[in-house]
């Protein structure tokens, strides 16, 4: 069975690895899909992601599990493009809850037969976003503890 994996992934963060390394455990194929959001000021391109995220689990045991892609347009005709009814979303809140429930719930109106998963990262994990993680790396913050250590030095040259 296989699944999707959506985010924006500016910047892949140890939660997101958290949550990627959990859905190989449950699904004989992940494909994690970066969105591309042309009203969204991002740090890093759409290519430079995928990058990121390549180096960031190749050496990892379940990295053959997973394809990494990019779309523009709705999440559901992605998904029917590739042939996939379960999206993984990761969940660190409620206020995360929230939002993400509201969006299962409009991509099962758009697609019946898309099902939603929510998984949590690993507790000390759930306070990691990748929206603070660019606010520590603006003000030359240590990153080693959010991100991997190519992810950290990305960002470092990028906010320089």
């Amino acid at each position: 069975m296989k699944v999707i994996y959506p985010g924006s992934f500016d910047p892949i963060t140890y939660g997101h690895l958290d949550i990627l390394e959990r859905a190989t455990n449950l699904f004989e194929k992940v494909y994690i899909t970066i969105a591309v959001n042309t009203r969204k000021n991002s740090v890093f391109t759409p290519e430079e992601r995928i990058s990121l995220i390549q180096e960031s689990i190749q050496d990892e045991s379940w990295a053959h599990k997973v394809e990494i892609q990019q779309f523009t347009g709705l999440l559901v005709d992605h998904a029917r493009e590739k042939n996939v009814r379960t999206l993984i979303r990761g969940v660190r809140q409620f206020s995360d809850y929230e939002y993400e429930f509201r969006m299962a719930l409009m991509n099962r109106k758009l697609n019946s037969e898309i099902e939603t998963i929510f998984l949590m990262p690993r507790e000390e994990l759930t306070f990691v976003s990748g929206s603070l993680v660019r606010e520590i790396a603006h003000w030359g913050g240590e990153l080693n503890h959010f991100v991997p250590e190519n992810v950290a030095a990305a960002l470092k040259e990028k906010f320089r």
